[in-house]
């Protein structure tokens, strides 16, 4: 990852027009798909149907996710409420790796004793998700590169897409050979790539949640940074973290020299100046400390 950039806000409301069709795309795709698969006793279908009712549910959550968001900071939540996108991020990813286990296990069970299976309804109804998820993930394309939580649906609709193509090729075989394992084995395919995807992205979400500092910024660069301000003798209880996904903050006890004690608001000014311009650093609150006065053997990370 490189250092953060300015990124375009997209319209709230265009947005949430957006996730809004998709919701309710995915709902009529998830009925008929469940209907299709047990008509046509595919797993695979059945499969794609439990995907996409996940990826409904993602869908609704990140709906509401996106409004609660934009709620002002107040006196129960002062930092605001921008960090319930990464929360819906988290519960995403988490529904992923349920689905894909279970789907799995589901898999195995058929490959075993393999069953009936009704070839033209599959292809039909996989076309028809091809379609929607491809809808879908276009219209989350776009909001996706400035949003955990869209991503993460992104992830969830393009990964429908291959699922719903690989759903029409097995029901081609089926028909044109009778191979019914393709089914089962197709949706093992389909669960450990279900499973690659929300195990290689949900890292970001919990690291936020743990408070963790941004993965783009070299801390030590920071502390650095921070102990070549004229004025500055040391720096200690330093806490680098993600106020959201694209706001980096620090605070941190600074130690200034007695000769420079009067400067302090320049000292000050030059720290932020060089948060801002060198890391993107927005919001930093300091404490000063006369050299007299300064915590002996402080962490320089945390607190004792």
């Amino acid at each position: 990852m490189g250092h953060h950039h300015d990124h375009p806000h997209l319209d709230p409301s265009s947005g949430d027009r957006r996730v809004s069709i998709a919701i309710w795309a995915n709902g009529i795709l998830t009925v008929a798909q469940i209907v299709g698969g047990i008509l046509a006793g595919s797993l695979a279908l059945i499969a794609d149907a439990l995907h996409n009712f996940s990826d409904m549910a993602a869908l609704v959550i990140a709906y509401a996710a996106r409004k609660i968001a934009r709620r002002p900071p107040d006196a129960t939540m002062t930092f605001g409420y921008a960090r319930i996108e990464i929360v819906a991020a988290l519960i995403n990813y988490t529904t992923l790796i349920l689905v894909g286990a279970y789907l799995i296990y589901e898999g195995v069970m058929r490959l075993i004793d393999p069953p009936e299976i009704q070839g033209w309804i599959i292809v039909i109804i996989g076309m028809v998700a091809l379609i929607v998820d491809a809808l879908t993930a276009l219209l989350t394309w776009s909001m996706q590169k400035h949003s955990v939580n869209i991503r993460a649906l992104f992830l969830h609709n393009l990964s429908d897409a291959l699922a719903s193509i690989a759903v029409i090729v097995g029901g081609a075989l089926i028909l044109l050979y009778d191979m019914r394992w393709v089914d089962p084995a197709i949706t093992i395919g389909i669960a450990l790539y279900i499973l690659y995807l929300a195990f290689s992205e949900i890292g970001g979400p919990i690291r936020t949640l743990m408070l963790g500092s941004p993965p783009n910024i070299d801390g030590q660069s920071v502390i650095e940074t921070l102990r070549g301000v004229d004025g500055v003798h040391d720096v200690h209880h330093v806490h680098l973290w993600q106020m959201q996904e694209n706001a980096a903050a620090l605070d941190c006890h600074v130690v200034v020299k007695e000769a420079d004690w009067s400067r302090l608001e320049a000292i000050k000014a030059d720290i932020k100046d060089r948060l801002k311009t060198r890391f993107d650093i927005g919001h930093s609150s300091l404490e000063f400390e006369h050299i007299d006065h300064a915590h002996q053997g402080a962490n320089l990370y945390g607190h004792e």
